[in-house]
């Protein structure tokens, strides 16, 4: 102890990393929760799951709302991290819409009760997790359009356009085939949409006169000699 009473900074550091450690248990903990109770799941629950009375999680959060932020910001990483290898330009054009809509859907199914939970808070809680990861997918999505949209010579200003209606056509069509999948399965549903998005980008595409197979890898293509109708 310093003679102004403040704790050595060493000693500073170690009980941060110890409260972060705690918090981010208790948000594990708080996952585990939703998916055995479902996304109604209260803070004594999530505390019966942490092994630990309620009272000693307000010493961790500041409130319920926080531990409902922390618990959705982890999701949003959880998202993230799901979507991150499909940025590359790796396959063919029907490859990589295939990918990315069965990874949303992977994610949805798998994870039916978080995505539920997030949605309640996104309507209750002081942040909509879920609009924030659909505008994150939307503006990698922005990036990839507005490049290839460059390349070909279209009107790169759609792309945005473009990106935003699909997250929003994937994402919607998940959301409600998870509520009532009326004998779809998870295959079906996936070739479902990835024939929508690439009818909606092979339109956009034959607007300025670009035939682009689907099946042709984008890595190898010479767009001085695109097929133009």
């Amino acid at each position: 102890m310093t003679s102004s009473g403040t704790p050595p900074d060493g000693r500073a550091t170690r009980w941060a990393g110890q409260r972060e450690r705690r918090r981010r248990e208790f948000v594990e903990a708080g996952m585990r929760a939703i998916a055995r109770y479902g996304p109604e799941v209260s803070t004594e629950q999530i505390a019966d799951e942490a092994g630990v009375a309620r009272t000693r999680i307000y010493k961790h959060f500041a409130d319920t709302a926080d531990l409902q932020r922390a618990i959705a910001l982890r999701a949003a990483e959880m998202i993230g991290a799901q979507f991150s290898p499909l940025w590359g330009v790796n396959g063919t054009p029907r490859d990589m819409v295939h990918a990315t809509i069965g990874a949303h859907i992977e994610w949805l199914s798998e994870h039916r009760e978080l995505y539920q939970y997030l949605m309640r808070q996104s309507v209750t809680g002081p942040r909509d997790v879920v609009a924030d990861v659909k505008t994150a997918i939307a503006r990698q999505l922005t990036v990839l359009f507005e490049y290839y949209l460059g390349l070909f010579g279209a009107d790169q200003r759609v792309g945005e356009t473009i990106a935003y209606g699909l997250v929003g056509l994937v994402e919607s069509s998940t959301a409600h085939w998870l509520e009532a999948p009326r004998g779809i399965d998870r295959d079906d549903l996936r070739q479902l949409l990835a024939r929508w998005v690439w009818s909606i980008l092979d339109d956009t595409l034959r607007t300025v006169g670009v035939a682009l197979n689907p099946d042709s890898p984008l890595s190898e293509l010479d767009f001085r000699t695109v097929e133009r109708p």
